[in-house]
């Protein structure tokens, strides 16, 4: 396993990526409403991406991923392929987004809720986004790889959800996904987190049971097995020498989490 421990240059060039990619939430957000189609939200970004930000969408023409976005409803865990598809009331809704800037990868989603939905979809998303938080927080130097999932999995399963296998973060910097991955569910695995390290982390939370198939059709749309709605939050992180900054905070959380957490 060869993981890239970032440069201060490098470390700069992730800033701007991570920056970028909150930026494209941001403007999304009133987008996101009934009635609208998928693959305009995805043609909203990639402009935005690529004519505003003068950056590359990551996903577009990835491993032939055929959209600049990932764009997944309800029981879609991740991997949605933008489509003519509209969105309705009550839907919830994950946009992930990667952008290239410069060489180096700025990777994040959130949950967006259309109209109004069920009570149970709007815990879904609020856990979702509570165990990404707290995972975020136990995270520095010396701390243990594992300690992700020992956070993020009560948490799901406290409030009768169960958390994706099948998926998981990554380590990330001049190449999408690098190593470490990053499971979400408690695992016994033995790396040491060290400053200078940049990953993501992606839980995947399903509101029933945690399995997933992916499209044999598109070959990229996972879906819970169930049918039972998904949910996802995502962060790219950067360790530092006493904790780690969120490199794509949102200003909507601005207040909710910090962008610079610090251990004593």
């Amino acid at each position: 396993m060869t993981i890239v421990i970032k440069t201060p240059e490098e470390i700069e060039k992730m800033r701007v990526a991570g920056r970028l990619a909150a930026q494209v939430l941001e403007m999304i957000e009133p987008h996101v409403k009934a009635g609208v189609t998928t693959d305009e939200l995805n043609q909203i970004c990639h402009d935005f991406i690529v004519n505003e930000q003068q950056a590359i969408p990551a996903p577009l023409n990835y491993h032939g991923f055929p959209k600049s976005t990932c764009i997944s409803i309800n029981e879609v865990v991740c991997h949605g392929i933008p489509s003519h598809k509209k969105l309705k009331d009550g839907d919830i809704v994950n946009i992930d987004i990667t952008v290239i800037k410069d060489g180096y990868h700025g990777d994040t989603s959130r949950m967006f809720i259309v109209g109004n939905t069920s009570p149970r979809n709007r815990k879904l998303c609020e856990v979702t986004q509570e165990a990404l938080y707290e995972s975020i927080k136990v995270i520095k130097p010396g701390a243990c790889i594992s300690d992700i999932g020992a956070v993020i999995q009560p948490i799901a399963e406290k409030a009768g959800f169960s958390v994706v296998r099948d998926f998981c973060g990554h380590g990330i910097g001049a190449t999408f996904h690098e190593e470490p991955q990053i499971v979400h569910y408690r695992n016994r695995g033995k790396l040491e987190i060290k400053a200078g390290m940049c990953f993501t982390i992606e839980p995947m939370i399903n509101a029933g049971d945690y399995r997933c198939k992916v499209s044999k059709k598109d070959g990229w749309t996972a879906t819970t097995k169930d049918g039972q709605p998904s949910a996802q939050y995502e962060h790219t992180l950067l360790v530092t020498e006493n904790g780690c900054e969120v490199l794509t905070l949102r200003a909507d959380e601005e207040g909710i989490l910090p962008r610079v957490i610090e251990h004593a």
